[in-house]
């Protein structure tokens, strides 16, 4: 305690003062109010004279070196700036990964600069050059993507069955498959559009058009689809799924206009074949191949629907005449057969005669005979004569 009563009274009277600095702190000195060096752990022994000294003290755990005399301390002491600090850069077009033993710290972006306490360290930095790579390197991204660094990255992620065209400031780069990709986006604006390659189902419901004897109908479409050419998909047209719907009612509509109802009903397969070579030749030259297309429904009018029904009504019943004369001709055509038989074979004449009676006395009490069998049954073949 004396030694140090004793030390601060020779220090004042030398126009001097101690100064210590803990481990985890560093220090800028001023006296006279000009920048004098940069105190590192320990104690200092510094000039004083009419209490112009000044310490600027710093945290080390914030690690940045920031202070309001920084230009003045690499200007007047370079010595000490590279003993104490390390100094990173970047131009207009580079990024910089900087990290603190092994971890990654910061990301820098273009035109930037980051002061760090060396102590704070041991410091690394690794520069991209992203105006030649703009997309970021694949173990570089899953490490950023871990330390939640990746604020200067634009994430693109595309699932199976899928693919991303992406651009850069307007212009399409690349195409990607499934996976994760990441690119840098300082001064540049970053694009995906996501394209489905898998087949896929497209409907065309409520469709009115005007056949060609004047009636109206309503029609549901169905196609099946799938992108072959994701480039061509995507720039030919703005929306090719919308093409795709339009190309499907333009065909069925002029096809089907130039036929009549009948013509429709029963030619419903080939107004198909004929609408779906136009469809598909059409959506061939943006990149897209339609498989399956189908007339699913074709609606009428309910006045229609009762004529219809009415007349198809009247034609059933008009075959279901003639298949009731047919049937009666042929009966009547029977009878005939089995008379002429019997004429020329009196054996079965007779069995004839003899069935007939089992008949009759199956449903009766009592049967008379008056003239015999014999004359009954020639009665019966002069009249058929």
């Amino acid at each position: 305690m004396v030694n140090d009563m004793m030390k601060r009274m020779i220090d004042s009277l030398m126009g001097r003062k101690r100064v210590r600095i803990e481990e985890n702190e560093r220090a800028v000195w001023l006296y006279q109010g000009v920048v004098r060096g940069l105190l590192g752990a320990g104690e200092h022994v510094l000039p004083n004279r009419d209490g112009s000294l000044r310490v600027e003290r710093q945290p080390l755990g914030q690690m940045l070196f920031v202070s309001n005399y920084e230009q003045a301390v690499f200007d007047k002491l370079p010595v000490d700036a590279a003993t104490h600090l390390t100094v990173v850069r970047t131009a207009e077009n580079e990024i910089a990964v900087i990290e603190r033993d092994g971890i990654i710290n910061t990301i820098l972006g273009p035109d930037g600069k980051r002061v760090l306490w060396t102590d704070a360290g041991p410091w690394t930095a690794s520069i991209v050059d992203i105006a030649d790579s703009p997309r970021v390197a694949p173990k570089l991204l899953q490490r950023l993507q871990k330390a939640g660094k990746a604020q200067l990255v634009t994430m693109v992620e595309v699932d199976e069955g899928k693919t991303a065209l992406v651009s850069i400031d307007g212009r399409m780069t690349e195409r990607l498959e499934p996976g994760v990709a990441g690119y840098w986006n300082p001064g540049r604006k970053i694009g995906a559009k996501l394209v489905d390659l898998t087949r896929q189902s497209l409907d065309v419901t409520g469709q009115e058009m005007l056949t060609r004897d004047k009636v109206t109908l309503r029609i549901n479409i169905s196609a099946e689809y799938r992108v072959v050419d994701p480039l061509l998909a995507v720039t030919s047209v703005k929306d090719f799924a919308d093409a795709l719907y339009r190309a499907l009612q333009l065909a069925f509509r002029k096809t089907l206009g130039a036929l009549t109802l009948d013509q429709i009903l029963e030619n419903k397969v080939t107004v198909d074949a004929e609408a779906a070579d136009k469809v598909r030749a059409d959506m061939a030259l943006i990149g897209v191949e339609v498989s399956d297309i189908a007339l699913k429904d074709v609606i009428l009018p309910g006045e229609m629907r009762e004529i219809l029904n009415q007349v198809v009504a009247v034609q059933k019943e008009a075959e279901a005449n003639v298949i009731r004369r047919r049937e009666e001709t042929n009966a009547t055509r029977s009878l005939l057969n089995t008379a002429k038989v019997m004429a020329e074979n009196p054996v079965m004449l007779r069995l004839k005669e003899l069935e007939t009676l089992e008949s009759i006395a199956g449903k009766v009490e009592r049967l008379t005979v008056t003239n015999g069998t014999e004359g009954l049954l020639n009665d019966l073949v002069r009249l058929r004569d």
